[in-house]
């Protein structure tokens, strides 16, 4: 119920948004809600697990159409410089679905049951098709996403880095938060109300993450990245030792959720500028790859607790961010630049960056043009 949509996302995110490349960017996201609202309405009514089943596919389909339309909306609706903020404000929503969906949800279903949660939630998403519809402003032309353009991006070395970024931060990270429940109880020996209490602290610190990742990532986007995975590797390999006693489990939390509120924001920056010139293609990869391994993070985490604990389950996960780490280091060490010619101030400035590497932005456009 949880690895299915997420992979079915994987697939939709490059599927539908080729499909729909002609089609009005915001009558798309209005139809994803309206897909959404359904998907909630029909698990509300549901009468056996099929038709749960069902419900999964379209939530799995909308969040691979809805982001990877989305994600990429802020550089076509603000200034340039305001990217990097707008972005945060999309990605915020991140956090806020664990601090205030979870726990709201919870609680509907505890007062009324969880029919009446599922019909809550759609009459929500139908509230937000109407702001869409109200309060949106239409998003300006841009070239229509075409697989031929997809494949141009694999070309660039930034992409590449930016898709094996991604992987491992984002394994690293579901395949360990996924179980830190488990480890909270059996390892902290917390009770269900104070894990409830210290995931809502973790939530919290995502949203500062969130935004203060989103403040700087346009101007060090190299150094954030790195430093969220790098607290990430930290947190999950303390745990074990300093998340026996509460208070170490909490301040490792926050340090956590602060870091982890970074990683999207970061990563749709890297795809985003790793192809200035094809920013709604750049959100596809990101959405594609994020809900893979997402996927894949949850089912690895939780073939590792099946067979050792959930400690173990946490310091393999903070080698995988460390390794994530070093590939980060190793796109500074070779000195490469992104195509827009932005990089880290900090950064040593390249001769060559990677412009042999990354595809231009006439080769993406000639890519466009082939596939008419």
């Amino acid at each position: 119920m949880m690895t299915m949509p997420g992979l079915l996302a994987a697939v939709s995110a490059p599927l539908l948004t080729v499909a729909t490349a002609r089609f009005d960017r915001r009558l798309m996201l209005c139809v994803f809600m309206a897909l959404l609202a359904m998907a909630n309405f029909l698990a509300a009514a549901a009468s056996n697990y099929w038709l749960i089943l069902v419900s999964r596919i379209m939530v799995g389909i909308t969040i691979g159409g809805f982001w990877s339309i989305g994600a990429g909306l802020a550089e076509r609706l603000v200034p340039a410089e305001s990217v990097g903020r707008a972005t945060a404000v999309i990605f915020s929503a991140v956090p806020l679905g664990s601090v205030l969906g979870v726990p709201a949800g919870t609680f509907i279903g505890d007062l009324a049951g969880w029919r009446v949660t599922f019909v809550v939630m759609g009459a929500l998403t139908i509230g937000v098709l109407i702001m869409l519809l109200l309060a949106m402003p239409a998003p300006p032309p841009a070239g229509g996403t075409r697989l031929s353009v997809l494949r141009a991006m694999f070309r660039g070395v930034n992409t590449r880095f930016a898709l094996l970024l991604t992987f491992l931060v984002v394994l690293a990270h579901f395949g360990t938060y996924t179980y830190v429940t488990p480890f909270l109880e059996q390892v902290t020996h917390t009770s269900s109300q104070q894990i409830t209490l210290f995931l809502l602290i973790y939530g919290v610190a995502g949203i500062a993450g969130n935004f203060l990742g989103g403040a700087m990532v346009t101007r060090r986007p190299r150094a954030v990245f790195g430093l969220a995975a790098g607290l990430i590797a930290v947190v999950t390999l303390l745990l074990p030792i300093l998340g026996r006693s509460a208070i170490g489990a909490v301040a490792l939390l926050i340090v956590w959720g602060v870091a982890y509120g970074a990683v999207p924001v970061s990563s749709q920056t890297w795809f985003a500028k790793a192809t200035p010139h094809a920013p709604e293609a750049a959100s596809v990869l990101f959405t594609a790859s994020f809900q893979a391994t997402f996927s894949l993070g949850a089912l690895t985490g939780g073939v590792v607790v099946d067979h050792s604990s959930p400690s173990m389950v946490m310091t393999l996960g903070g080698i995988i961010a460390a390794c994530m780490v070093l590939a980060a280091w190793a796109h500074f060490a070779r000195g490469l630049t992104w195509p827009d010619g932005g990089q880290d101030r900090d950064a040593e400035p390249n001769a060559g960056g990677d412009d042999a590497e990354s595809p231009s932005r006439g080769e993406i456009t000639s890519a466009a043009r082939q596939s008419l």
